[in-house]
């Protein structure tokens, strides 16, 4: 064996065991994913947004083996299809392992993407049907007209680690199941035309985790862009274009959150950072770094146009912003490729851009590839959404979106179980309360669900009950003459106020979270304390519920408790007849 030999020998098994380092790498974008759009949700909905990101990889390895694999890379059925077959089963011998591994963790990715911008009011046996459907047929048809020797691969489209055939086809299918889906319960406020007034923010209740995850996958990105290299200088110049990228992403939409909202925008620079990866993932390979800074410099704008675009002109509610991150900027990433490629880009002799001499043939060939994956994506994503909901449902209930999906899917009482979440404002502590918009600010057309997530009813009657009963309210200081007023119509005349401090929401604080006002603070409330026999004590709670309603979780909470218990009686009927004249 000559020297050529050796080296070639050397540089053939370096680059296939690099091949599954970057499998494994992409593997670990999971754990990326599930920190990302947990720390990105509300905590009652935490473990639900883990066991999905579990189940997407697990029931996506089960389908990747029944069909998807032989549908991306078996034999080319009229450029449009891999032949279905068993061989990882009836010749296992013989079977590519390498590549099984590697597009099915690319193929777990696809599905994964979707979750994230349908969270928090998803059926969980939902989800894991159209992720099985996305693993089994969406993904590996196009993505075998991309890598499979399909009839885009044949045209010259190139897409060198998945902008189109991953992140694009994700987003796509996130955009049409969060419209599907609709909005959260309070994300939009709505006037009595229907019309919407104004877009709510729900801030993510761990931004550590989140910012986390976007370092996990920035690091497995590494391995997601370079692991299909086959030389040490192509494999540094994608190193350096993966970097290069998402860096210049973060500072422009660092940049221009500071300008635009006056403080720089810690969660929208997250999605910035992933946007400029994304994006990077189609040219990574045959761009300069004067073609990734532009890339990552639109990438840092179009993140932030992303989400403004889906909150205030197409009103569909994006828990992580998935949909501006991954079709955004995949579908930008793709048309990069025509604009930014060039031939001095290591081990690239045939991809050139419009901007590097090239023309506009290969623009012209990843338009068409964009435009031909992305509706073949929106038509069977769409067909499966529409299957799914109109037979087991897509939505959870009021009631279970309210409580969380943690308790009602998985009765998990709480992700956090042995942890306070606390924050710490003006030297005082407050528990984080999840006051958001129920968008239904009228007590009369509210469901039973709304009126009793906005006031909490507690009752510790017990069977026995003496028929006195204390009732304590604690409301906002602007529903006391409300709730007075409704106190005073039932003839409760007696009642002791007190004020207190609790956290509710306050208008105009300016605090904004991704471009949406947030305005959570510790405010003034008043407790009111009332002792009623001989009027139903249900009808002081009816009352009180209505006076207190406005349509927002947190409005109020009512206890309800039996006198006997609460109050020592002394002397025995004497002091009971006393306390009747309280009433």
């Amino acid at each position: 064996m000559d020297k050529q030999q050796i080296v070639s020998f050397i540089n053939e098994n370096m680059f296939g065991i690099w091949f599954l380092i970057g499998a494994a790498l992409v593997f670990w974008m999971q754990a990326g994913f599930a920190m990302v759009e947990t720390g990105f949700t509300r905590a009652k909905n935490a473990g639900n947004i883990l066991m999905k990101n579990l189940m997407d990889f697990c029931i996506g390895t089960v389908m990747f083996i029944l069909i998807g694999f032989s549908l991306l890379l078996g034999e080319d059925v009229l450029g449009f299809i891999g032949k279905p077959g068993f061989d990882i089963f009836t010749s296992y011998a013989n079977f590519d392992f390498s590549n099984f591994v590697f597009n099915l963790v690319f193929c777990a990715t696809t599905a994964t993407i979707v979750s994230g911008a349908m969270a928090e009011r998803t059926k969980f046996l939902s989800y894991c049907i159209y992720s099985a459907v996305i693993s089994a047929l969406i993904y590996p048809i196009e993505a075998h007209w991309i890598w499979g020797g399909g009839w885009l691969s044949q045209l010259g489209f190139h897409d060198f680690a998945g902008s189109c055939a991953i992140h694009m086809v994700g987003g796509i299918s996130a955009l049409i199941g969060a419209a599907m889906l609709g909005p959260r319960i309070g994300k939009f406020s709505k006037d009595k035309s229907g019309k919407i007034t104004k877009v709510n923010a729900f801030p993510g209740h761990n931004l550590p985790l989140g910012c986390l995850g976007c370092f996990i996958l920035w690091f497995g990105w590494y391995g997601f862009n370079g692991a299909a290299c086959t030389s040490g200088s192509q494999l540094a110049s994608v190193f350096l274009t993966t970097t290069v990228a998402p860096a210049v992403a973060t500072v422009v939409c660092m940049i221009f959150t500071w300008l635009k909202y006056g403080k720089p925008d810690v969660s929208m620079c997250l999605n910035a950072s992933l946007a400029g990866l994304v994006a990077i993932t189609a040219p990574c390979d045959v761009t300069d770094c004067f073609g990734a800074i532009c890339i990552g410099f639109v990438s840092g704008l179009l993140v932030c146009f992303g989400v403004w675009l889906l909150d205030y002109k197409l009103h569909v509610d994006d828990p992580v912003g998935a949909v501006a991150v991954h079709m955004m900027n995949g579908i930008w990433g793709t048309i990069a490729v025509g604009l930014f490629a060039t031939k001095s880009a290591p081990g690239n002799d045939s991809v050139v851009g419009l901007f590097y001499g090239g023309g506009l043939k290969q623009l012209g060939i990843q338009l068409l590839g964009f435009v031909t994956v992305a509706a073949w994506t929106a038509v069977t994503i769409t067909i499966a959404f529409i299957v799914i909901k109109k037979t087991i449902g897509l939505r959870v209930t009021e009631e279970e979106e309210i409580v969380g999906l943690d308790s009602m899917e998985h009765g998990l009482a709480s992700a956090y179980s042995g942890f306070s979440i606390m924050d710490v404002s003006n030297t005082m502590t407050m528990d984080i309360n999840e006051n958001t918009d129920l968008g239904t600010p009228e007590y009369a057309q509210a469901s039973t669900a709304k009126r009793d997530a906005a006031v909490k009813v507690v009752s510790a009657v017990p069977k026995d009950a003496t028929g006195m009963y204390k009732v304590v309210i604690i409301a906002k200081l602007s529903r006391y003459d409300h709730l007075k007023k409704a106190m005073n119509d039932l003839g409760v005349t007696g009642m002791t106020c007190t004020q207190v401090m609790g956290c509710g929401i306050q208008k105009g604080s300016g605090e904004r979270y991704r471009g949406a006002e947030v305005d959570a603070t510790l405010l003034p409330k008043i407790k009111v304390e009332v002792v009623v026999s001989k009027i139903p004590v249900d009808s002081v709670v009816a009352a009180a519920k209505k006076a207190l309603y406005t349509g927002h979780i947190g409005d109020g909470k009512i206890f309800v408790y039996d006198v006997a218990k609460v109050v020592k009686i002394r002397t025995g009927e004497e002091d009971m007849e006393a306390l009747q004249d309280v009433e």
